[in-house]
């Protein structure tokens, strides 16, 4: 679990990383350099999930060997699908991170929902959805590894 203190917001008891597969840990398919490193990392805090339609379907290659768990979603409601895994996850221990309009859900009701806008773009309402926007998933990632930065950017 990572637990930040956020001075005039709230005190974040992370235990789930949940995440979008394509436009968010992979562009155009592959996944990004220094995700794989990252992901190993956190995986000794947190529960890493990531859920995607695999519109390339090369998430199960791409993916293989990371402390991971994969859910391919149906083409269908896709964002009430992430906000149902969060939900049961307990939204309020989730970290989210998307870019997406199937993540503004996920991203909206996480306890923390982190948007990218990365070379795939991002949907304008999953960035007002967000608590955080970053420019990529290295960044994002790196706000949990280096708390100070989220805390900079949350605090009142």
């Amino acid at each position: 679990m990572i637990q930040i203190t956020i001075p005039g917001y709230k005190t974040l008891h992370l235990s789930h990383l949940v995440m979008d597969y394509n436009g968010t840990l992979a562009c155009d398919g592959k996944l990004i350099d220094g995700v794989a490193d990252l992901l190993h990392r956190l995986s000794k805090e947190l529960s890493i999930h990531v859920l995607t339609a695999d519109t390339f379907g090369l998430a199960k290659a791409q993916l293989e060997g990371l402390p991971l768990s994969l859910c391919i979603l149906p083409e269908e409601k896709q964002d009430k699908g992430k906000l149902n895994h969060i939900q049961q996850l307990g939204a309020d221990t989730v970290v989210a991170i998307g870019n997406g309009r199937n993540d503004k859900l996920m991203l909206e009701h996480a306890a923390l929902g982190i948007a990218l806008l990365q070379e795939e773009g991002a949907c304008a309402e999953t960035l007002t959805a967000a608590h955080m926007v970053c420019r990529t998933i290295i960044d994002a990632l790196n706000l949990l590894t280096n708390p100070k930065r989220l805390i900079a950017g949350l605090r009142r």
